[in-house]
């Protein structure tokens, strides 16, 4: 990396952007030579120290059947976006927080599917609440073994410089 300085290298602040992420992507390796990215609804589950993604789909498709033909996958997931505008050097960036990494995708036999999606619908309601199985047959549940795993943040803060805010309800639309 880089910018070392903005590295996240400590295990529990990489979670916790993971937990903070409404969406994580993966990227397999597509037949054809490129990647294929795909953002994705998932879960985080630490079991003795190993990281796990959870993610699902339907039972086909062309993910599916790139993950099937090579497991190997990067993720990433970011969040807490802020656009940032200095009045003094009239320059602009953006601040967030980021995780990526790499790792291994399984798919779950039948009898794991349900702890699975439990896994993944706990990143989203803290809560327990009901749900029907009869979805569970169509869904294939995959669980990505974190194998590396890096974070990055930037929050550009400096002394002594003023930061424009845009007013309340502006879009950056309405010159268009």
């Amino acid at each position: 990396m880089i910018r070392s300085d903005r590295e996240i290298a400590d295990r529990a602040s990489q979670l916790a952007i993971l937990d903070a992420c409404d969406v994580c992507r993966i990227a397999v390796n597509g037949d054809d030579g490129f990647p294929y990215i795909v953002p994705l609804n998932f879960g985080v589950d630490v079991e003795d120290g190993q990281v796990h993604l959870y993610f699902h789909s339907a039972n086909r498709g062309r993910k599916l059947d790139l993950i099937v033909r090579d497991a190997r996958v990067a993720f990433e997931a970011d969040c807490d976006h802020n656009f940032i505008f200095y009045d003094s050097r009239m320059s602009c960036t953006m601040g967030y927080r980021s995780v990526m990494g790499q790792g291994t995708v399984e798919i779950l036999p039948e009898e794991r599917k349900r702890a699975g999606l439990e896994i993944l619908m706990r990143h989203y309601h803290a809560e327990d609440f009901p749900w029907s199985d009869r979805l569970v047959p169509a869904t294939t549940v995959y669980r990505l073994k974190v194998e590396r795993m890096t974070g990055k943040f930037r929050d550009n803060v400096h002394p002594g410089e003023t930061r424009w805010t845009p007013p309340a309800g502006w879009n950056g639309f309405d010159k268009l």
